[in-house]
C-alpha cells in the first residue's frame, strides 16, 4: 500500500493550502480495499463525505515543501511511517489515532524501531525513542485490555481488510 504525501490543495474546495493552514488528513478504505488519503482544510470537514470507511484522522499545520525535499520519500504505508505521521507533534490527536499510536508503538517496539525511555513526569504517557532519528515521541500509556484490542482490531480491519474466516475443524469420527 502507498500513503500519498500531503496534498497541495483542499480536496473539498480545491483551494491551495497556505503556510499555517489547519489541514485535516483522512485515511479512507474504499470499497475495492484501496486505502486513500484525503487532505482538506479543517474548516471544511463538515462538507467531506468519504466513500468508504475512515481508518483514522489527524490535523496538522500545513508547511510548504522545500525545493530540495524529495516528494517520493516515505510514501509506502508502513507501520513505521504511519506511526511517525500520526505521532508528529504538529498533528492533533483523536482517541482513534491515540489508540492506533499505542498499537503501532507496541508493534515497533517489538521490531526494535522504537525504544522505551520511561514515562512522562505525570506518568500518563510512555516516552519512546525512534531508533533512526533519535527523536522522542510520547504515546498515551493506557490499559491495553480486551476492549482496547477489539477497538484496534476494528481499525486495522478497515485498514488492511477483513481476515479470512477460519475453516471449522471437521468432526472426528467416534471410536
Amino acid at each position: 500500500m502507498l500513503l500519498q504525501p500531503l496534498a497541495a490543495a483542499c480536496h473539498v474546495s480545491s483551494r491551495p493550502f497556505a503556510a499555517g493552514d489547519r489541514v485535516a488528513s483522512y485515511l479512507v478504505r474504499a470499497a475495492g480495499l484501496e486505502i486513500r488519503r484525503f487532505d482538506l482544510l479543517d474548516s471544511r470537514t463538515e462538507e467531506f463525505a468519504p466513500e468508504g470507511a475512515v481508518v483514522c484522522r489527524w490535523v496538522q499545520a500545513f508547511k510548504p515543501r522545500s525545493k530540495d525535499e524529495n516528494p517520493d520519500r516515505a510514501l509506502k504505508l508502513t507501520a513505521e511511517n504511519l506511526f511517525l505521521t500520526l505521532a508528529d507533534p504538529a498533528s492533533e490527536r483523536t482517541p482513534e489515532t491515540e489508540r492506533l499510536l499505542q498499537f503501532l508503538a507496541l508493534l515497533l517496539e517489538r521490531k526494535r524501531l522504537l525504544r522505551p525511555r520511561g514515562r512522562s513526569a505525570d506518568g500518563s504517557r510512555q516516552r519512546l525513542e525512534h531508533s533512526r532519528s533519535k527523536q522522542i515521541y510520547e504515546v498515551e500509556a493506557g490499559e491495553m485490555g480486551p476492549a482496547f484490542f477489539l477497538a484496534v482490531e476494528e481499525q486495522l480491519s478497515v485498514l488492511v481488510g477483513e481476515p479470512k474466516p477460519r475453516l471449522a475443524a471437521a468432526p472426528q469420527p467416534a471410536g
